[in-house]
């Protein structure tokens, strides 16, 4: 039943990448359009002014391309290792990252709460990494950027034990390790 709720989920996620690509290569060639109709009106001077506009757009588009995505944890509910629907965009964003500069590696880390044996919990977080994996590489990202560790319920991030806190320990967390 997993493996169904799973191909699902990601069926849908490929199908929503597939509808972002055309938006970015629309807007690429608008700006060239602009400096073209601009120039020949205009003379020399405004030419570089136009020229100097494109730049500093193909600049910021290059700086917006270029900044790590700030949200860097994914969250799951007790016992479960689907990436949840609310944490789609922020894979996505990190995929689309990972897609623009293959030179960056990072490390999907998968956690787990205290609850259940040692060795359950390992499993699960490597689960809840390799799904985390998944989602990325369907974004953009390959198989060669990502290397996914399962800490189980060795790394806590609030040791209280109460279900706010284990909450905050079942998470996956995506480590830049280059760059």
């Amino acid at each position: 039943m997993k493996k169904i709720i799973l191909s699902i989920l990601l069926v849908n996620l490929l199908a929503a990448c597939a509808t972002e690509k055309p938006k970015e290569t629309a807007s690429a060639p608008a700006a060239p359009a602009a400096t073209e109709t601009t120039a020949p009106d205009t003379g020399t001077a405004q030419t570089a002014q136009t020229t100097s506009a494109a730049d500093a757009a193909a600049a910021a588009a290059a700086a917006a391309a270029a900044a790590v995505p700030e949200v860097r944890s994914v969250y799951f509910p007790f016992d479960v290792d689907a990436v949840q629907e609310a944490d789609r965009a922020t894979l996505q964003k990190h995929g689309e990252y990972l897609g623009k500069n293959k030179d960056v590696k990072v490390r999907v880390e998968g956690n787990a709460d205290e609850r259940g044996s040692t060795e359950y919990n390992l499993a699960l977080g490597q689960r809840r990494a390799n799904n985390v994996k998944k989602m990325l590489i369907l974004s953009g990202a390959s198989a060669a950027q990502i290397e996914t560790v399962s800490y189980g319920e060795e790394k806590p991030r609030c040791a209280e034990h109460n279900e706010s806190c284990w909450s905050q320990n079942r998470r996956a967390d995506i480590v830049y390790l280059s760059k």
